[in-house]
């Protein structure tokens, strides 16, 4: 058993203990079957993605921007990877963004039709947009990617949920959150009180990475912090990403948030470097917002961190265990 397979081993058994504590035997009894932890997202999967999203931006600009070519092109790769899955997919029309764009939204399982009752979901999301100045492949790319992933290894597991999930990819986040905002301010207020967290994953692969939870200290943040945690890792709060994430549109309209990243053109301090490794005195992503942003501004560590913490945090808040 490898360290990561331990951590999640521990983390699910504690809060196994839990659940027994507080559920009547005749409940207990009548629990639906499922697996009882997690397996690991594979990073090399996730690393495939950002492959083809370089590849992709290269053909078109070398960017990602809202509404350019090649924004559309890498959103068109993500929707045909989640439909050859057998992913509930929708194209969504960002009102307003700077500039005009459509954005997916997938969900497992498929939602029913008509309303949505009091059906509750928990909605993951990241940017899948640029700067002008660079492929972004940590920025977001990274973030993309892994909750991509994310999805497929849900489809593929295929556990027994007790919430659904939905996948957003964002645009006109460089240009001022403009489809997250959109997309809240289409919610009805039933679709709204539906939502019981909101989780963004943006930056997670920096090259010297620090490890950021939104909100650390929430009950929402518990999952992603219990899984660093149990790495050693003891991540601090975001405070460079701190009102400027995709995040703020949900807790505008109440809805709790958190998320994960590990750091952008922040500099990293000496108790963090002796904490996590990596070089003091550095920003944690030396390409951000550049053309150096490429798949070799990768840290495989830091992206597999990421990509299993949030597969953990799908676990811990949607799958029946």
């Amino acid at each position: 058993m490898n360290r990561r397979t331990k951590a999640i081993a521990t983390i699910m058994a504690l809060v196994a203990a839990l659940v027994v504590s507080t559920t009547t035997p005749s409940a207990a009894a009548s629990a639906p079957s499922a697996k009882t932890s997690p397996p690991d997202v594979d990073v090399a999967r996730v690393q495939s993605h950002l492959a083809q999203l370089q590849a992709t931006t290269a053909r078109f600009g070398n960017n990602r921007v809202t509404g350019t070519t090649g924004y559309n092109a890498s959103r068109d790769y993500i929707q045909g990877k989640l439909q050859s899955a057998g992913i509930s997919v929708e194209q969504r029309t960002c009102v307003p963004c700077l500039r005009s764009a459509t954005y997916l939204t997938a969900e497992w399982p498929a939602p029913p039709p008509g309303p949505p009752g009091d059906r509750r979901v928990v909605v993951f999301g990241a940017h899948l947009d640029t700067v002008f100045g660079g492929p972004g492949i940590n920025g977001n790319g990274s973030g993309a990617a892994v909750l991509l992933e994310n999805a497929l290894a849900l489809a593929r597991e295929n556990p027994t949920m007790t919430k659904s999930v939905r996948f957003i990819w964002w645009p006109g986040t460089e240009q001022g959150l403009d489809g997250s905002q959109s997309y809240v301010r289409s919610l009805t207020a039933a679709q709204r009180a539906a939502i019981t967290a909101y989780y963004n994953i943006d930056t997670v692969g920096s090259t010297n990475a620090g490890y950021f939870v939104d909100r650390v200290s929430s009950p929402t943040a518990a999952p992603l912090r219990q899984y660093w945690n149990a790495l050693n890792l003891y991540p601090e709060e975001n405070i460079e990403g701190f009102g400027r994430s995709d995040n703020v549109p949900f807790q505008e309209a109440g809805i709790p948030t958190s998320g994960y990243t590990t750091g952008a053109a922040g500099i990293k301090t000496s108790a963090q470097a002796a904490k996590w490794g990596g070089t003091a005195n550095r920003p944690f992503d030396v390409c951000h917002h550049a053309s150096c942003d490429t798949t070799t501004n990768i840290d495989p560590k830091a992206l597999d961190r990421s990509a299993d913490g949030i597969f953990h945090t799908i676990w811990t808040t949607a799958v029946a265990w």
